[in-house]
Parts: structure tokens; sequence; C-alpha cells
């Protein structure tokens, strides 16, 4: 029997493939059954364990024995051909690959970049963004959502606050896309691209401060005491652009989604836009797009959820099927999507301190995008089957690689 197909015991090895992600939310709750931590393969030669509970993910988020430094674990990321914690050709130096002191570091001075008031002056800019995007469909038809909509809005929002040049769109997006992938065949070359631009814009913008954020990135590097280095000027970058962009566009694929197959909420959300905030909230808890943690690596024998990790072993957190276990504190089915939801809890944006800085501007890009879109589009329903909807399939993202639609402009 395969070890993601029902098993009647505790599989020994679940495998993290497309197939399992195409069928995530339904997986995890059979896991939840058998225990909240389970041996995976995340990657073919990749093995560690994967945490299916709520309060056993709070635990290993904050576990002083589960660190980003990568060291314990070298040799099989370097068997498995895993690159992302590293500077350069991955994600590295940045605060999401780093430990306490440097994370503390880094994230202050980002953190005096990429501020509240910037985020919330971004509000009317996402809402032209949206109507644009609307504008430029047919009043009537069918499109694919993701490429029409989801795809060009946070990644147009990112690109114009990072202070991307236009003629750079394009394959921006594209290659943000791809960095999160890491079975795609484009994913080394899209990070390096990205890493190419990004070094080249902090020149320039080095050269010629604007008002954007990447300027704003460059000052705290040459001005703040314990500044960025050139390398985590650049992954900074980079992790703001990745992060800033692939979660949001299947957050809204995965919204939209799950409203489709579920009339009621939709409707439910169109009398009551008011109800958006908190919906937001719920999508992100009912199958959220950042479906996986990144690694943490045990940095000495420990115990977790009563299994025995060894040092150097992998441990990555499944926060969308956290987010399905979570206590909440309304007393409906906590696997049923309700937009009405009080205070829907999650683990969306992770807990502690790797919590995403950027969830203010998420939260805001989704709220905005989802309003605009149900006040426009009168007539909205899926244009395919459910089941031949094709999902992204590697990697730490949930989300449909489109989501073709049936629609009328209002």
């Amino acid at each position: 029997m395969d070890a993601n197909d029902e098993p009647a015991h505790r599989p020994a090895t679940v495998v993290l493939d497309a197939a399992f992600k195409a069928d995530a939310p339904a997986r995890y709750a059979r896991l939840r059954e058998l225990g909240p931590i389970h041996r995976a393969e995340f990657q073919p030669g990749l093995e560690g364990w994967v945490v299916v509970g709520h309060d056993l993910a709070r635990t290993a988020l904050t576990h002083p024995g589960l660190l980003k430094d990568a060291t314990p674990a070298a040799d099989a990321l370097d068997a498995a051909g895993f690159v992302l914690h590293r500077p350069s050709v991955g994600l590295g130096a940045q605060m999401m690959e780093a430990d306490p002191p440097e994370h503390t570091r880094l994230r202050r001075l980002a953190a005096a970049a990429f501020t509240p008031r910037r985020t919330a002056e971004l509000a009317p800019r996402i809402e032209q963004i949206a109507h644009r995007l609307l504008d430029a469909l047919p009043p009537s038809g069918t499109a694919d959502l993701v490429e029409a909509y989801n795809a060009p809005l946070p990644a147009t929002v990112i690109a114009e606050l990072l202070g991307v040049p236009a003629a750079h769109h394009r394959d921006f997006r594209h290659w943000s896309a791809q960095a999160l992938r890491p079975a795609s065949p484009e994913h080394r070359p899209a990070l390096a691209a990205l890493h190419h631009l990004l070094a080249d814009l902090v020149a320039a913008k080095r050269r010629h401060p604007q008002d954007d954020l990447l300027s704003a990135l460059v000052s705290v590097r040459d001005r703040e005491a314990g500044r960025l280095t050139e390398e985590e000027l650049v992954g900074t970058a980079l992790m703001l652009v990745v992060a800033g962009h692939e979660s949001t566009v299947n957050l809204l694929g995965n919204a939209q989604l799950a409203l489709l197959q579920h009339p009621d909420q939709l409707r439910q959300l169109r009398e009551r836009p008011e109800l958006l905030p908190g919906a937001v909230e719920e999508f992100l808890r009912h199958d959220t797009s950042v479906e996986l943690s990144t690694n943490r690596y045990a940095a000495q024998d420990l115990d977790l959820g009563g299994v025995r990790i060894p040092r150097g072993g992998v441990v990555v957190v499944a926060l969308g099927s956290a987010g399905q276990d979570a206590p909440q504190s309304c007393p409906a089915d906590p696997a049923a999507l309700d937009v009405g939801r009080p205070d829907a809890r999650h683990l969306a944006f992770g807990h502690g301190i790797h919590h995403c800085l950027g969830a203010p501007l998420a939260r805001l890009e989704a709220t905005i995008a989802l309003r605009v879109l149900l006040a426009r589009v009168p007539e909205l329903e899926l244009a395919v089957p459910v089941d031949s909807l094709d999902w992204i399939g590697s990697g730490i993202i949930r989300g449909v690689l489109t989501l073709p639609v049936r629609y009328r402009l209002g």
C-alpha cells in the first residue's frame, strides 16, 4: 500500500510529491488521525519530519533546539541538491534563514524600511491595479484568474514597492513564481536571475536613490549601526520579492477556488463585504498558500512529539494542516469554510520570531483584491471541473497553476 493512501497504520515515510500536494488537505487530515508528526520525504533524496498537528506545530516553530543553521544537515542537503538555505544561489543571507542574534539584527533593519506606514499607503495603488486588471478583460467570457488577476496584482505591487523598473516586471514575475518550486527545471536559473537583477538594482539605487523600498534598504545598509552586508541586502530584497509575491498569488487563488466551490459563502461575501477582513483570515486557515514552513534543523538530538530527531534532522511544519487543526472559538466544523467565522486561528504566517514581516501587506492585498473582484464581477464560475485543475507540484507553496473561470463584468 502507498504510504499516502488510506494507511491503516502510521506510515514510515510520507512522500510530499505532486500527488500529495494536489490532495493536501485530505492527506493531512488522515495523517493527523495517526499522530502530530511523521517521517517525510520533501524532495527526492531529502528526508526529515513533518509536523501536522497544531499544538506541536507551535512548539516546533519556537523550539530552541530547532534552528535555521543548516550546518548539521549540510551533507544531506548537498547530496539532495537543496540550495534554498545558501547565500547567492538560494534565499540565504536574510532573516528567514538566520538565528539570533543575526536574525534579530536583520529583522530590525528590514523592519526599519518595511514600515506599517509604507504598507498602509499602498492601499489606493493596490485598488487602482486591481481595477486596471479587470478593465483589461472583455466584458464577459472565459479567463484564467491566475494569469489575468492573481499573479500580476501582487507582482506589480512588490515590484513598484521595491522600485523595480517596469521593463523588468514580466521577467520579475516569472522568476518569482519559479523561485520556490524546487522540482521545476527553472528553479535555480530563476533564483540566479533574481539575484543578478536585484544586485544590479542595489547598485543603481545607491547611485540614484528614489522613494522606494530598495532605496530605503540601501540607506539602512549604508547608514545604520550593525548594518546589512551587501549579500544580506540582496538576500533581504530577494526574500521580500519571493515571499511578497508567490504567497499572495496563491492566497488569492485558493480563496477564489474555495468560494467558487461554496456558492453560499460567495453570496454571503457579496452581500456583506464588511466581512472580508475576517474572511481573509478564514481563507488563511482553511487552505493557506504557504503550505509548509521553511526547514528547521536539529542542533542536537531532541524529542519532538514523542519522536527522536537526531542532530541535523530536518523538521518542517505543515502550516496548512495546523490551521485545519487549530482550536476555534466558533464551534462549527473546522474543516468547513465559514467566511463569518469570528477570529479564525491559524499559523499561516508562522509563529515566534520568524512570523512573516509582510503579513500586513498580504492581508491588505487579499482584502482589496477580493473586494474589487466581487464588486466588479457579479457572475463568476469555474469553467472546468475542479478535479481537472493542476496544482503546484513541489515546494512550500500550495496553489493552482491556472484557475479558468467564466465571468461577466458588472
